[in-house]
């Protein structure tokens, strides 16, 4: 399925700094890493409790350092579902699935072509460069699979269909994390 690109990119960065990062938000996303969240924007996927599951950092962090991650997996317990996936092997298989079917290739440019979209739309809201990450999304985008954790977190702040390995990768996890079923561990 194609969409268009930059009506999306659009739409989802006017979604999120619609939004931005609130002090408590700050905080919360401060204890799941065990520091700073330097350059965070926005949540930009919650778990159903409010807590954040994934943030939007700018792209360009405090001190002119470039930072491709746009979207950024915070919440523990999908970090964790997401290293249990990692461990087990399963990015092979991903990469051997992109390697063999064109289809998912097809999908897996557009998710790197919209995660770019994304991040050029914010970077241009914040009056930020780009140019030394320019062209580089993330998660090993578009020709292999290299974190699990990026592309989940793209599905999740962008939605199902946004990344098709986030989203087989939610589709694996979802007994040890659903973002529909709160599983929090971290105490407000």
């Amino acid at each position: 399925m194609t969409i268009d690109i930059d009506a999306k990119a659009k739409a989802l960065v006017d979604a999120i700094l619609a939004e931005p990062a609130t002090d408590h938000d700050i905080d919360v996303v401060q204890r799941q890493l065990g520091r700073y969240p330097r350059g965070m924007v926005a949540v930009g996927a919650r778990c159903v409790c409010g807590r954040p599951l994934a943030v939007i950092t700018r792209p360009v962090l405090p001190g002119g350092i470039p930072f491709p991650t746009t979207c950024y997996l915070t919440g523990p317990e999908a970090v964790k579902a997401a290293s249990h996936v990692e461990a087990a092997g399963i990015m092979q298989q991903y990469n051997d699935m992109l390697g063999a079917d064109e289809e998912l290739q097809a999908a897996y440019r557009q998710a790197h072509e919209l995660y770019l979209a994304f991040r050029h739309e914010l970077a241009t809201r914040l009056d930020d460069s780009e140019e030394h990450i320019e062209g580089t999304s993330a998660g090993g985008m578009p020709v292999r699979v290299k974190c699990l954790h990026a592309l989940l977190a793209q599905s999740l702040v962008m939605g199902p269909g946004a990344n098709p390995i986030g989203d087989m990768v939610l589709e694996r996890i979802k007994d040890e994390f659903d973002p529909a079923l709160c599983r929090c561990s971290l105490e407000d």
